[in-house]
């Protein structure tokens, strides 16, 4: 058995998922119409690596303060299957029907908060996800992030914390996919690593590699 891990935005969806996310908040009028804004400009400085995770989350859990964990249960069902599912590209429905023929294990690993990124996994067949934790008091979410954040080196250090837990499952190879340069430490974990749509810096990085280059179109 092998181990698949796919990176979520950009490499089996192509959009980003936390602001789809907070878009159809909006769009229920669970949360006001300037987070949209708010939540683009928090992106770009968190991707520049000049804003912490964990002040993003803060700030797009807001909306979730304390509501009940079966309410937010509902409310993802129906944004991922209006935004999420038309969004998978089909060769990544392809890959992941590959990956289940073979029986191998396939986890999704994310930005996304643990609210989002489990029931998506469900939704697509994944048998787990590995995502931001998000803190829970009494069955209501308080608002705030729970456990570090997987991102850049974190995602490999995500990874390597769970496959530590798995006493029962060792793995014969392991495939990684993902789009961003980002994404690099989480190949690098790989047997078999697929560059996805590849950023610039990502595409030299496999080409100089001999990884896998993919190019997927909805």
């Amino acid at each position: 058995m092998d181990l698949a891990l796919f990176d979520l935005d950009r490499t089996l969806i192509c959009a980003d998922s936390n602001s789809l996310w907070i878009r159809w908040l909006v769009s229920q009028g669970y949360a006001p119409e300037t987070l949209i804004a708010e939540e683009e400009v928090l992106m770009a400085q968190y991707c520049q690596g000049a804003l912490p995770l964990e002040i993003y989350m803060q700030r797009t859990l807001a909306p979730l303060t304390g509501m009940a964990t079966l309410t937010v249960s509902g409310w993802t069902r129906r944004f991922i299957q209006r935004d999420i599912v038309p969004r998978v590209y089909p060769a990544a429905r392809e890959r992941l029907a590959w990956h289940h023929r073979r029986g191998d294990t396939i986890m999704l690993i994310s930005t996304c908060g643990e609210h989002l990124m489990a029931p998506i996994a469900q939704r697509l067949g994944a048998h787990g996800a590995l995502g931001v934790g998000v803190e829970i008091i009494a069955d209501r979410y308080s608002g705030a992030p729970g456990a570090a954040a997987a991102w850049r080196d974190g995602k490999a250090t995500r990874v390597a914390d769970w496959r530590a837990r798995q006493q029962q499952q060792r793995f014969q190879h392991t495939w990684a996919y993902g789009d961003s340069v980002s994404d690099l430490p989480l190949l690098q974990l790989a047997d078999h690593a697929c560059a996805i749509n590849p950023d610039a810096p990502l595409l030299q990085e496999a080409q100089q590699r001999g990884w896998e280059i993919a190019r997927w179109v909805k």
